[in-house]
């Protein structure tokens, strides 16, 4: 199973890319090919960066692709969303299946990686079989939010990969 991690966050390495690493591992993609989107740089303000490209390419050439933002003003990051729209509507993430992932500092934004990031996912072509994930910066990396949401949706992601 091909998996990749994007991670949207303007910082480099950050919590956030390690969120989306250890959910991938989680569902059994060991090592994840990991794109961290800030390293693209102002490649993604415009179109036809080869290194923009090749990341499209990556990205659309997964099985499963967990797509990782810190919560920035109630939504996903403006820098992912400068990746996103490099994508074709409709078919530049058609067979792929995606997490959406989003880390916040507390629980008011838990339903924005289903109502905001999950539907610009679909759009791009993208097959989500389960709810997006939210977790708590704080505690992400402690607590078994991953884990539990592997055990209940791991099997549909698994299937929905086996099904394409």
């Amino acid at each position: 199973m091909k998996t990749v991690v994007v991670a949207g966050n303007p910082k480099p390495s950050s919590r956030t890319l390690d969120a989306g690493v250890r959910l991938a591992g989680l569902l059994g993609a060991e090592p994840p090919e990991v794109l961290d989107v800030i390293a693209l740089g102002p490649g993604l303000l415009g179109w036809g960066d080869p290194e923009v490209k090749h990341a499209v390419e990556l990205v659309a050439g997964a099985d499963l692709a967990v797509f990782a933002s810190p919560t920035f003003k109630a939504t996903y990051t403006g820098l992912l969303k400068l990746f996103l729209d490099q994508f074709a509507t409709g078919e530049g993430l058609r067979g792929v299946v995606a997490v959406p992932l989003m880390l916040g500092a507390g629980p008011a934004h838990a339903l924005a990686p289903e109502l905001l990031l999950k539907p610009v996912l679909v759009e791009l072509g993208a097959t989500c079989p389960a709810p997006g994930l939210y977790q708590l910066d704080s505690s992400y990396d402690t607590d078994s939010s991953a884990a539990d949401y592997v055990r209940r949706w791991g099997p549909a992601l698994t299937a929905s990969i086996g099904s394409r």
